[in-house]
């Protein structure tokens, strides 16, 4: 566990320093991977590190302020990837249906205002659920996860209460239902565009150019839709406390693996950093 959190540490570190330091990778969907690559970094650091903590321990213990801490951060940063996820649809979007007026729609002004949009929105979206919870449980205080999980919490309240009903609700709307309908929405728009190519080879490029974002979009809607929709049994609490657990300490290291192995101008500006170093 200690060598995966230390690849994610150093692989979405170099994504986020290639970027800033070569000049060609200066374009959206290079400044919307530096952002998934420092979520990369802060969600893996939210839970590995208690991870390895608690594996000293016969019985691990956290406090009410710490758990309701790990549980804010950890809603607030897949909050952030799920919106993220969806702006870089729409970038995509951009990027094959207007090609000409590309870089004038997706400018540098409008790349950082899509950002802040995106990290604000999602800090208040995981405010509600301080709001929302209670801070004393009745009956035990034993959480069936292996960390400070949303779910794992609710199991804990006295009843359903419409303030937990609607926690569920929001969450559940803002964070999969709504970010998964833009992005099916946009690769609709994206594959008309696509089609309408004459070129082969220019459709095969296109649609390289999505691959990898399609493949972080399964990777994180497979495991939420899993995690959270449903009734959880006995059965399916275990499993999702294995996927879940997947998802927090090897998702942020694939993550930099996607978007690099199949993309030439982050491998080629990689080469460059390399090479400066060793002169």
């Amino acid at each position: 566990m200690v060598a995966v959190y230390l690849i994610t540490l150093v692989g979405n570190s170099l994504i986020i320093v290639v970027v800033r330091v070569d000049g060609q990778l200066h374009s959206p969907v290079y400044f919307f991977l530096s952002n998934l690559s420092f979520l990369g970094i802060c969600y893996s650091s939210n839970s590995v590190p208690f991870l390895l903590f608690s594996s000293l321990k016969d019985y691990p213990t956290i406090s009410y302020i710490s758990c309701y801490a790990q549980m804010t951060i950890a809603l607030f940063l897949g909050m952030t990837e799920s919106l993220f996820l969806a702006v870089m649809a729409y970038d995509r979007f951009i990027a094959i249906s207007n090609p000409l007026c590309y870089t004038i729609i997706m400018n540098s002004r409008v790349c950082i205002q899509l950002a802040m949009v995106t990290w604000a929105s999602a800090f208040l979206l995981a405010i509600i659920p301080i709001i929302a919870i209670p801070a004393h449980f009745c009956g035990h205080n034993v959480i069936n996860h292996f960390t400070c999980e949303v779910q794992a919490l609710l199991k804990l309240t006295c009843s359903d209460s419409p303030v937990r009903l609607i926690l569920g609700l929001v969450i559940g709307i803002f964070t999969l239902p709504l970010p998964f309908t833009f992005i099916l929405i946009s690769y609709t728009h994206i594959v008309v565009a696509v089609l309408r190519i004459h070129s082969a080879e220019a459709r095969l490029k296109a649609f390289s150019t999505c691959g990898s974002h399609l493949t972080v979009v399964t990777i994180f809607y497979g495991t939420a839709i899993y995690i959270y929709p449903k009734p959880q049994s006995r059965e399916s609490q275990d499993q999702g406390k294995i996927i879940s657990a997947f998802y927090g300490i090897v998702t942020p290291v694939l993550n930099p693996l996607i978007y690099t192995l199949r993309n030439k101008d982050v491998k080629t500006a990689l080469r460059k950093m390399m090479r400066k170093k060793e002169s």
